[in-house]
């Protein structure tokens, strides 16, 4: 994991960045920005247990693709649930909380996995262990706000005007936080269906 003191408010920002792209870097940006973060740890999975390994690039590659990408000196790209041997979201926040003591993170996500966030392993504890911050991502953004876990979280969510104290809030707690948009995807990109 990468270093942090304690007092610092850390973004964890997850996903198998298959490839990585502009769109990624963006939802990152904004949150180091919204979110008043001290870093911002670039999570490169192994892999989703929601999707297919078939076309799955090599660890390593998306590691140093994430690298190239990032410009930002307060975002770690890292790929420590490798090492930890953590397949799912609840195990790796579980790990990060229990060797972070006095660190303040916020799980950052897009608001298309916010469309499917209830089915993620132990979605429930998820949002009861961290703040959660959803960035807007381009594809009707009601769809999302109404997804099931944005309707069963509902009475948790705070106004984006906060965002900058969300990582201060005892969770659960999240923020559903709009700005630019990209309408760049990791799927679109690996089967050439970008549309311009």
């Amino acid at each position: 994991m990468p270093h942090v003191e304690q007092g610092m408010v850390v973004g964890l920002f997850g996903g198998s960045f298959n490839p990585p792209h502009e769109g990624h870097r963006l939802v990152a940006e904004i949150a180091l920005k919204q979110l008043g973060l001290d870093q911002l740890w670039w999570m490169v999975t192994p892999g989703n247990p929601l999707k297919s390994r078939s076309v799955l690039r090599p660890l390593i590659e998306r590691i140093r693709m994430s690298e190239a990408l990032t410009r930002n000196r307060r975002i770690r790209v890292t790929a420590f649930e490798e090492r930890l041997q953590t397949g799912f979201t609840a195990q790796t926040i579980e790990h990060v909380l229990t060797r972070n003591i006095g660190v303040r993170f916020v799980w950052i996500m897009g608001a298309d996995s916010l469309k499917t966030f209830h089915r993620w392993q132990k979605w429930r504890e998820i949002a009861a262990s961290v703040p959660i911050a959803v960035i807007d991502r381009p594809g009707a953004t009601l769809s999302f706000l109404s997804s099931p876990a944005a309707r069963a979280l509902s009475h948790t969510r705070i106004d984006e005007s906060d965002a900058g104290v969300l990582a201060f809030k005892s969770p659960p707690r999240w923020t559903f936080i709009h700005g630019p948009r990209s309408s760049l995807s990791s799927t679109a990109i690996r089967q050439g269906t970008l549309q311009h």
